[in-house]
């Protein structure tokens, strides 16, 4: 099997998308990813696919260690992620069974680390300008149109405090 291009990270609802596979476990400088990493393949290609929050659905959202996640899908030679999401709207015209393309976001978490150049000796400045595939974007809005499925092209995704920190913080006051 040749090493996968893309990578899936699943998410709620989300935790297996290929039939026949190869489960590697990788190692990563920055402890171990959610899970074992299935190697499949998807219309000729190879994808690589990992449940954010693990097969059986047991790490809460402020616990995932992304940063070895995301490691763990470059050492295998993942160029392009996909990483559906399913959340809530506060658009009234963004209704339950809708998609959205998102193409900003702003992360209001705090507790963890988020940057692979916290520790040092490089420093490094990474912009967050434009966070998303300017050509896996398009074609999603496309697909999903030519499916039939609600599709708004563009919005932000904000990430907000777990409550795994909250639940800690307010037991503190």
């Amino acid at each position: 099997m040749s090493s996968p291009t893309i990578g899936v990270f699943g998410g709620s609802g989300l935790y297996r998308l290929l039939d026949e596979i190869d489960l590697m476990e990788v190692g990563t400088p920055y402890g171990k990813p959610s899970d074992a990493i299935a190697i499949g393949t998807v219309a000729g290609h190879s994808v690589a696919f990992l449940p954010r929050h693990g097969s059986k659905h047991t790490i809460p959202p402020g616990a995932i260690n992304y940063r070895a996640n995301l490691w763990a899908f470059k050492e295998l030679g993942v160029e392009r992620i996909i990483a559906p999401a399913a959340v809530g709207s506060l658009q009234p015209d963004i209704k339950p069974g809708h998609f959205v393309v998102c193409d900003q976001f702003v992360d209001r978490t705090w507790g963890r680390s988020d940057s692979y150049f916290m520790e040092g000796p490089r420093v490094a400045h990474l912009s967050a300008a434009d966070p998303y595939c300017p050509q896996l974007r398009p074609l999603a809005v496309e697909i999903g149109r030519e499916h039939g499925v609600d599709v708004h092209d563009g919005g932000t995704v904000v990430v907000i405090q777990g409550p795994r920190f909250a639940t800690r913080a307010r037991h503190r006051l």
